[in-house]
C-alpha cells in the first residue's frame, strides 16, 4: 500500500504526527506539503494527494487542515473520490467498510495526534465489506456522470 499526505498550516503538526504512525506502520507514502505554520491555502494541497488517488498513482490518501472541512470538500470535488471527514474510530472504520473512502480527512484543532494515530491505524487497516454496500457506493460514485 502507498499512501499520499498534504496538510496546510493549520494541519501540519498534526501530519507530522500521523507521519511518525504511518512510518511505525511500514507505510510507504508521499509527502505532498506543507511543510510549515505559515498560511497557505488548502485546496493547493488537497488536489495533489486527490490526483494521486484518483489516478491510481497511490492507493488512498490523508488530509489535515484545522478541521478537516476545507480538505475533505476540495478534495471531493475530484471524479473518483470518496474522501470522509472523519474525528473518532468508530467512523474510521465506517467508513473504510461501507464507504470505500479512499481518503482520510481529520482537523489538528479537533483531533489530537493520540486520537489521530488510532483513527489513521483503523482506517488503514479495515476494508471495504463489498457486498450490500457496493451498490450504494456504485451509485454514490455514479452521481459524477450527471
Amino acid at each position: 500500500m502507498k499512501l499520499a499526505i498534504g496538510s496546510d498550516h493549520a494541519g501540519y503538526k498534526l501530519k507530522v504526527e500521523v507521519v511518525k504512525v504511518l512510518e511505525d506502520m511500514n507505510i510507504d507514502f508521499e509527502d505532498v506539503g506543507c511543510d510549515c505554520t505559515d498560511s497557505v491555502d488548502y485546496p493547493d494541497y488537497a488536489l495533489p494527494v486527490a490526483e494521486k488517488v484518483a489516478s491510481g498513482e497511490v492507493d488512498k490518501g490523508i488530509l489535515i487542515c484545522g478541521t478537516g472541512i476545507g480538505m475533505s470538500i476540495s478534495a471531493n470535488k475530484m471524479n473518483g473520490i470518496r474522501c470522509a471527514l472523519v474525528h473518532d474510530v468508530f467512523s474510521a472504520k465506517a467508513t473504510r467498510a461501507h464507504n470505500d473512502s479512499n481518503i482520510l480527512a481529520m482537523g489538528e484543532r479537533i483531533v489530537g495526534p493520540g486520537l489521530a494515530g488510532e483513527i489513521v491505524k483503523a482506517w488503514i487497516e479495515t476494508d471495504f465489506e463489498g457486498g450490500r454496500h457496493s451498490k450504494r457506493v456504485d451509485k454514490m460514485m455514479a452521481i459524477e456522470e450527471k
